[in-house]
């Protein structure tokens, strides 16, 4: 399984700001470890996950969500492209097309 730097977080993070999500870091009691609150465009994940699992919760989000790179500017696209490719690799997205 891939680690995911804090570097790699934060460029993540930027592509859930520009779709214009919030993220917070929560105490929370999560089955799954986060909470999508769909009206508000709001993702709150569990503070106490280290860096790693906060960047895979993301990953593993931004698969749900269906993003398509056309929608974003070039560096967030590419950023989307390259954890999509290393994701599916790893089996975490389902049904992506990496080509």
């Amino acid at each position: 399984m891939a680690k995911y730097s804090r570097t790699m977080l934060r460029k993540i993070e930027e592509i859930y700001q520009e779709l214009s999500f919030k993220i917070r870091y929560e105490k929370g009691n999560f089955q799954s470890g986060y909470c999508i609150v769909d009206e508000k465009d709001i993702i709150v994940i569990n503070k106490f996950f280290d860096t790693d699992g906060r960047a895979q919760v993301l990953v593993e989000i931004l698969d749900k969500l269906d993003i398509q790179p056309d929608g974003l500017s070039e560096e967030n696209a590419n950023t989307l492209l390259k954890v999509r490719k290393t994701a599916s690799r790893e089996g975490l997205f389902a049904n992506v097309d990496t080509d």
